[in-house]
């Protein structure tokens, strides 16, 4: 009975569902894909246009345009034959809903069955269906395609205030969906750049722009330099801004446009970084008694606009239980 049932499982033959992912240059397919695709009896596929067809036949697979039903497919398999499914991009759903069902009959002696990935996605792929879709709303969507640099910019500031407050809240969920927000930000920029007729740039420009800055700002991690602590990082980083910048002043760069504490914690720090002593301006008002307060909290290692923004929940809390106890 042993070897009955092992001629059956031999002559029941063999099914390869070979899987690849559109974000890998077709024709670039693992080892294993390419050994089962010569070795495959036959070899299907539904989509005449798959992008990985024309690399097949290059390289000498006979690929049939063909899209069986589960028991057709079965049925090409008897005999012991292996059968190669070059899947579509949407997946084959369908047959593979119906090759379970038959094996859940029981009226069929069912081949081997095995998904083959050819090709895998490496980590950020999912950034390049990012920018494909970026680029068709950019072509077809009224509104933005009308989008500048400008017109955009106040989305980016609210973004990111949107961005800290889920980092705050400590929201996993939102947290996800708000640094997308912002990732898009990049994308519809780089997007609205590449049109620029004087000086165009894409979205690999500015993804190659901070690959080759974060290289130059970590000579202890690319370079043969060495930091073992946070600080002498930090010392590093400085010390090639300082070179890359050639600055007149401390206080460029800076943006003024930040919230007001913000910008007194900026400017404290890069004056105390670069050992100046600065006597605080004199003056009367709530203004000065702010910017004391904010240069002294950033002397003493507080963020005072953090400070400020977790008072100030804190306080929104009270007013809600002010408005809860008058109802």
């Amino acid at each position: 009975m042993g070897y009955v049932r092992a001629v059956n499982e031999t002559s029941a033959g063999r099914i390869v569902l070979l899987t690849t992912s559109h974000r890998v240059a077709p024709g670039l397919l693992s080892w294993p894909a390419w050994q089962a695709l010569h070795g495959a009896d036959e070899v299907l596929c539904a989509d005449a246009a798959h992008p990985q067809l024309p690399y097949l036949r290059e390289a000498g697979v006979d690929v049939k345009q063909a899209a069986p039903s589960a028991e057709e497919l079965v049925r090409a398999c008897e005999g012991g034959r292996t059968v190669l499914v070059v899947a579509t991009a949407e997946g084959d759903r369908p047959l593979t809903d119906g090759l379970a069902r038959l094996a859940g009959s029981g009226r069929f002696a069912m081949p081997d069955l095995e998904l083959l990935p050819g090709s895998y996605d490496l980590p950020g792929a999912r950034l390049l269906d990012l920018v494909q879709v970026m680029d068709r709303i950019r072509a077809e969507c009224p509104w933005s395609s009308r989008q500048t640099h400008k017109s955009l910019a106040k989305y980016g500031i609210e973004e990111a205030y949107e961005l800290v407050e889920a980092i705050e809240d400590g929201d996993r969920t939102e947290l996800r969906e708000e640094l997308g927000d912002v990732l898009l930000q990049v994308v519809f920029h780089a997007r609205v750049a590449e049109e620029d007729e004087e000086e165009p740039f894409s979205v690999d420009d500015v993804a190659g722009t901070i690959v080759d800055k974060l290289i130059h700002r970590h000579p202890h991690v690319f370079g043969d330099d060495t930091a073992a602590t946070p600080e002498e990082v930090k010392a590093h980083w400085l010390r090639t801004k300082a070179v890359e910048k050639q600055r007149d002043s401390v206080t460029e760069g800076i943006p003024l446009g930040q919230p007001g504490l913000a910008l007194a914690a900026k400017l404290a720090s890069r004056a105390r970084t670069a050992g100046l002593d600065v006597a605080l301006p004199t003056g009367e008002g709530v203004g000065y008694d702010l910017l004391a307060m904010a240069i002294r909290a950033e002397a003493d290692g507080t963020d005072p606009e953090a400070a400020l923004r977790a008072a100030a929940r804190a306080y929104r809390d009270a007013v809600r239980e002010a408005e809860t106890a008058g109802q």
